[in-house]
């Protein structure tokens, strides 16, 4: 008798763990189904043609939402408004993100100061040739993303690019913002 005491009450606690772990399970997995239908709203009113091929559609979704809500564009696209639509300026122009130059760097941020001789630019992030943004594999892009290791020179660390901040980004959302990224029209380097 005693046994089934015991046992009983250990059931009905797994049971009650289990239960309560799906139901946060679900409502993390409904808050993240928002974020990818949200990252294609984006997307569409920036607007961007998505090169969906070969994509992982949840996880492109995902990093649209992430990259478009975290400021990416604040320095990967320079000028950042389209002429015309900037909605800082005093005459409240329509806010129209420049797509001829989505994500594909050039804001300068002056001299390195470490090494002065070193101007800081904003890299193009936008797809290479083989379809990987900023020419980086996942691989490396999750280096950079979690080091801040700059990618042409190891030895030195990303001065502007807040990396501090995105190597608490789960894997997930990194890799999802690294398929976000190879969805976006390439626009090759000037």
């Amino acid at each position: 008798m005693k046994k089934h005491i015991i046992f009983w009450p250990g059931v009905w606690l797994g049971a009650a763990f289990v239960i309560s772990t799906l139901w946060s399970a679900s409502g993390a997995r409904a808050d993240e189904w928002r974020q990818i239908l949200r990252g294609y709203e984006i997307a569409q009113a920036i607007p961007l043609h998505l090169n969906l091929r070969g994509k992982d559609w949840e996880l492109v979704g995902l990093g649209s939402y992430l990259v478009n809500t975290t400021g990416c564009n604040d320095c990967h696209t320079y000028p950042n408004w389209a002429d015309g639509h900037n909605p800082y300026l005093p005459n409240q122009q329509p806010e129209q993100i420049n797509t001829q130059g989505y994500m594909a760097g050039g804001r300068p941020f002056g001299p390195d100061p470490v090494d002065p001789n070193i101007q800081i630019v904003s890299a193009n992030i936008t797809p290479d040739k083989n379809g990987r943004p900023a020419g980086l594999t996942l691989a490396e892009f999750l280096d950079v993303m979690h080091t801040g290791n700059d990618p042409d020179d190891p030895t030195r660390k990303l001065k502007v690019m807040p990396w501090p901040l995105y190597r608490w980004k789960t894997d997930r959302d990194l890799i999802a913002i690294y398929e976000y990224l190879r969805a976006i029209p390439s626009i090759p380097a000037n």
